[in-house]
């Protein structure tokens, strides 16, 4: 049976290569951009109530509260909460945060109260039963309020095995590679995650493509561009078909509906 991945053996080592990383950093920059039109949509006048579930080094939910509003950050990991906390005290952003040591499925026993805005990032494609730790994360999500749900996208994860010629890898269901210890262990089939949203009475508001195109260049430098103009273009293209349902990742974000 598989378990959920707890990151205490290679927190260090997480944070390096995907935080620190150009990866990361166009992540970052695509959500970021969603989120600042989610917060503009739940309206800024006065603090939010935000959870970070299983949330990392919680650099988006940094983000949102170095603008005033209130954060639980919540992880399995007790590595990923320390490194975690050492940077918010380093950005004065403590008092803005309360943290909690568990697993996200567990998280309705630490709160007293529904959330403003979910923050539900990489998470699910780490775990056991996804759908069952989605269902208690949109729980908390108060009546109006928005979860912010990003996963490791299976036609991403596909295609690019496909374009390096992976057939066999394929052909064999594409198992997760052991010796890949940051790659997740499986991709989720994009009409899944937004059925299960709905399903659980969300209504769907927008999805954004996270790294559209940049994981298939190849490494040669065959063309002329920087960075800047990668990250650029990965913002440019990311709401738009086909480039949404290619991205390495997927970020969809869903409102609960006002109560009647």
């Amino acid at each position: 049976m598989t378990e959920d991945r707890n990151f205490d053996d290679i927190a260090h080592k997480f944070v390096k290569n995907i935080y620190g990383s150009g990866k990361g950093e166009i992540r970052q920059a695509v959500v970021w951009q969603d989120l600042e039109s989610i917060l503009g949509q739940l309206g800024e006048s006065k603090p939010l109530d935000i959870l970070d579930a299983g949330g990392g080094l919680a650099q988006l939910s940094q983000q949102i509260a170095n603008r005033g509003h209130h954060v639980t950050l919540c992880d399995l990991s007790s590595q990923m909460l320390e490194l975690a906390e050492k940077d918010i005290e380093a950005a004065g952003l403590l008092p803005q945060y309360r943290f909690v040591h568990a697993p996200v499925q567990e998280i309705a026993q630490h709160v007293d109260k529904q959330t403003d805005l979910v923050l539900f990032h990489a998470v699910m494609e780490w775990l056991a039963d996804p759908r069952e730790a989605l269902n208690v994360i949109l729980s908390q999500v108060k009546p109006g309020g928005i979860a912010s749900v990003m996963f490791y996208n299976q036609n991403g994860l596909l295609f690019k095995n496909l374009i390096c010629g992976n057939l066999t890898h394929v052909e064999e269901g594409m198992p997760h590679r052991k010796r890949f210890k940051l790659q997740p262990q499986k991709g989720l089939p994009p009409e899944d995650v937004y059925q299960w949203i709905e399903e659980a009475g969300f209504n769907i508001l927008g999805k954004s493509g996270v790294r559209t195109f940049h994981d298939y260049m190849k490494d040669t430098r065959m063309g002329e561009y920087t960075f800047e103009q990668v990250v650029a273009m990965e913002q440019k293209l990311c709401r738009q078909e086909p480039f949404i349902s290619l991205g390495r990742y997927i970020h969809v974000w869903a409102q609960r509906p006002l109560d009647k």
